[in-house]
Order: C-alpha cells, then sequence, then structure tokens
C-alpha cells in the first residue's frame, strides 16, 4: 500500500522558505548606508556586519564617543587660538622693531615730529601687549583663530616693509656719504697730482739747477757740482726703477741679471740688488767722464774747450726740454752722447724683451727721439750727466774720477756706504770682521783737493783670530 503525501503540506514548506529569503533581503537593506556623492547622487552601500559593530545594544558606548569627539574640537579649536595669539605677539614685536628703527633714524639728523610718533607708536604696541597678557592669564581671550592670523600677517608684513624702508633710506644716506668723500678724495688727489707734476716738471726741467740762474762763472766752487751730482743721481734712481719694472714685467731672473753685472755678491737684502743695477748704469753714464767730450771724437784728449764755453753749454742746457733740444739739435754733442750711451746701456737683446721690437733702436740710431717713457727717463738722465759734465770743466780746478776697486776696506774718507745694513766692523765670536767693498755704485770724483765720496756697497769679512 503506497502512502501518498498530501501535496498541500509540500507547498506549505516551501513558500516557508521563499518568505523567509525574502524577510533576510529586508533586514540587509535596512542595514544598507546611504552615502551622497559628490555629484548629489544618492549610493547605497552594504556594509558587513562583521566589519561595523551594531550598537544598538550599547548605548553607553554611543555616547561615551559622542564625548570624546566633542573634546577632539575643543583641543582643535584652543590650537588655533593659541596660534594665533603667537602670532599677534609675533607681529606687535616686529612693528616695535620698526617703530625703534624710525626713533633711531629720527635722531640723525634730529626730527621731533618723527620722533615723538615712532615713540608713540612703541607705547601703544607695548599696551597692546600688556592688554593680551592680561586677557590670556584671565583666560578671556576672544580671538576668531582665522581672522587674527589674517591680521597678524598683514601687521607683520607692514612692519617688515616699514623696517625696509628705513634700511634703504639708511644705505641711501650712507651712499651719499660716500659719494660726498669720494668727490672729495679726487679733489684732493688732483690737487696731489697737479701738485707733483710742478714738482716733476720743475725737477725735469731744472730742478734744484734753478739754483744756478743767478750764479756767475766766477763764483763756482765745488758744492755746485755736488749737488748737480745729486740731481743726476736721483735722475739714475728713478731710471733704475723703471728698468727693473720692465724686467719684471718680461720675466726677467734680477738674481741671474744682477749675478751676471756682479757675480758672487751677498745681499743683506733682496731690495739691494737694485744697486747692482745702479752701478751699471752710472759706470756706463760716467766711462770717459775725464774726456772733454766724453770721448765721443778722435781728439777727444788732446782738443778742450775754454771753460767759459762749458759754463755756457751748462746755461744754454740746463733750462731745455730734452726731447725739444734733441730734435733741434740732432748733430750736437749732447745729442751724440745720448745716442752713444743708450746703445751702450740698452742691449739690442734687452730693448727687444722689453718692447718686442727694435723700433726704438733703429729710430736712436737714425737720429730721432722715440716718444716713450723709456727713452724719455733715458735722455733726461743723460742730460744731468752731460750738465754734471759740463759744470765739472767749467771748475777751475781740475775735475776727475776715481773708481774703488772691489775688495778693497772701507774708508770714510773716500767711500760712503749705500747701505745701513752691513755689520759693523769689530770682533764676533773670537773672530775679526772686517767691511770690505763688494762693488762701487757711483764713483768719486776730486776736484783740487776736494774729495767727493764714492758710493759703495759693502759686506763684512770674518778671519779667525791667530792664536
Amino acid at each position: 500500500m503506497e502512502t501518498i503525501k498530501p501535496k498541500s503540506a509540500f507547498n506549505n514548506t516551501n513558500n516557508k522558505n521563499r518568505l523567509a529569503r525574502v524577510f533576510q533581503k529586508v533586514i540587509n537593506l535596512r542595514t544598507a548606508t546611504k552615502i551622497a556623492s559628490s555629484n548629489g547622487i544618492g549610493i547605497c552601500v552594504l556594509t558587513s556586519q562583521h566589519k561595523f559593530p551594531h550598537y544598538g545594544s550599547n548605548p553607553d558606548h554611543k555616547i561615551s564617543s559622542h564625548y570624546a569627539d566633542k573634546r577632539g574640537d575643543s583641543k582643535l579649536k584652543q590650537k588655533a587660538v593659541l596660534e594665533a595669539l603667537v602670532a599677534k605677539v609675533c607681529a606687535s614685536v616686529t612693528s616695535i622693531k620698526a617703530a625703534y628703527a624710525e626713533l633711531q633714524m629720527a635722531q640723525d639728523p634730529y626730527k621731533s615730529d618723527a620722533i615723538q610718533a615712532a615713540d608713540q607708536a612703541v607705547v601703544e604696541e607695548l599696551r597692546a601687549l600688556s592688554e593680551l597678557k592680561h586677557k590670556f592669564l584671565k583666560k578671556e581671550l576672544d580671538l576668531s583663530p582665522q581672522v587674527t592670523l589674517m591680521l597678524a600677517e598683514i601687521q607683520e608684513q607692514q612692519s617688515l616693509m616699514r623696517t625696509y624702508e628705513i634700511t634703504i633710506k639708511k644705505l641711501e644716506s650712507g651712499v651719499e656719504e660716500r659719494v660726498s668723500d669720494i668727490a672729495s678724495l679726487h679733489k684732493q688727489l688732483e690737487d696731489c697730482t697737479t701738485f707733483n707734476k710742478s714738482l716733476e716738471k720743475k725737477l725735469n726741467a731744472s730742478g734744484p739747477l734753478s739754483m744756478f740762474d743767478h750764479i756767475k762763472f766766477t763764483t763756482l766752487n765745488p758744492s755746485h757740482f755736488v749737488q748737480v751730482l745729486h740731481c743726476a743721481l736721483r735722475s739714475v734712481r728713478s731710471f733704475v726703477k723703471m728698468m727693473i719694472k720692465e724686467m719684471e714685467l718680461a720675466k726677467w731672473d734680477l738674481d741671474a741679471a744682477a749675478k751676471t753685472i756682479e757675480p758672487g755678491v751677498v745681499f743683506a737684502k733682496q731690495s739691494h740688488k737694485c744697486f747692482v743695477f745702479e752701478s751699471f748704469v752710472c759706470k756706463t753714464m760716467l766711462d770717459e767722464f775725464n774726456c772733454h767730450d766724453f770721448g765721443l771724437t778722435k781728439d777727444s784728449a788732446s782738443k778742450k774747450l775754454d771753460p767759459e764755453q762749458y759754463f755756457s753749454s751748462f746755461k744754454n742746457l740746463k733750462s731745455a726740454h730734452p726731447k725739444s733740444f734733441f730734435v733741434q739739435n740732432s748733430s750736437s754733442p749732447f745729442a751724440k752722447f745720448t745716442r752713444t750711451k743708450y746703445l751702450d746701456l740698452v742691449h739690442a737683446k734687452m730693448e727687444c724683451s722689453f718692447f718686442g721690437n727694435l723700433n726704438q733702436r733703429k729710430l736712436v740710431t737714425s737720429g730721432g727721439f722715440p716718444d716713450t717713457a723709456f727713452f724719455t727717463a733715458f735722455a733726461e738722465m743723460a742730460r744731468r750727466f752731460w750738465l754734471l759734465h759740463c759744470l765739472g770743466f767749467s771748475m777751475h780746478e781740475q775735475v776727475s774720477v776715481f773708481q774703488v776697486k772691489k775688495d778693497c776696506r772701507f774708508s770714510e774718507v773716500y767711500m760712503e756706504n749705500v747701505s745701513e745694513e752691513s755689520l759693523c766692523s769689530g770682533e764676533i765670536n773670537g773672530a775679526n770682521v772686517d767691511l770690505r767693498v763688494s762693488f762701487m755704485v757711483v764713483p768719486g770724483f776730486k776736484i783740487g783737493k776736494t774729495v767727493i765720496q764714492s758710493q759703495v756697497y759693502l759686506s763684512p769679512v770674518i778671519t779667525p783670530v791667530s792664536r
């Protein structure tokens, strides 16, 4: 016998299952979260029951979370107020600094109105800071953080602008003072340059020789010769300085050049090398001084002019400019003397090294006058030595040159030491120290019985004491 289940019972079970599924869907829809998008369209997102616990069963936990959020907002607001307070204080300090800078600026030059305004600004800012302090201590601050920060920033920028303007004014004032000082110094420089040019003109034209304008031939004496000699030696030093400068520009080895002229000399100072070059120049310029025309002609030893004729030549050349006299009298004894001494003193290799060519040498050989500072200085030096020669042969007593040999013992009668750094003679560490002549810088002169000392460079010679 078959057992048949009733059909209605089967249908009832299916209906229950379907109803359960629909109810579960409704429950899930109720737990969905609605999110508003940026374009205003609502989006439903089904939240997982495992990720976000439901607090409906614990209302105390939900209330505590609400209070925590409220306390967080309060702390953020308090922090913003403090930041605004600090910004306001910093802005006030910057304003005080700007007002103090204005106060200093108004004191020099003195401006009473500006001083009072700056003082009032400082007082107001200090009063504002004091009020802010009291409100902070009494917790009565009523600041809008955003507005306060903005106003503080504006105040600080304005104060900085005032400070920069003051700094610019100070700098402009300093520039004006410097410009005034520069103008004053330029004026002093121009005055000094003008004065130096006048002195140089006097020295180059006649210099100390101007004292001979009213000297007569009958009143000549050795002191006049000494003065002209000193004048010539000054021109030697000036020319040697120029020559050393040209050597340095041409990358010469000055030590090697000095040793070539005077080998084996030990200098007390490196700057004493200039004495070697002065020695070379003086020897060249005074060579054949005892001859009536510096040995320029073959019969110079026998032929001699009258002393008054020499004095007349001295007077004519004394006030003449070397270039104009040289050009107008290119065949004169002085012109021949200048050409000869230049070719003897300035070697062709030296001139090529200095100037890169031999144009000056060619022009001098052809009777011209090179328009250069180097040759102009040489021509002035040559003029003074020619004047010395003319004055020497104008003397009533015979003038002659004497030289000092190397390694001679020093004699105060005939010699003058050009270096003050030389050791004195005596005894050092049981040995005798004697001063000897290393080389002669300037020859000496004899005028009758009068001796004009030569100038020498000395070096000590040490000899052990015999026991």
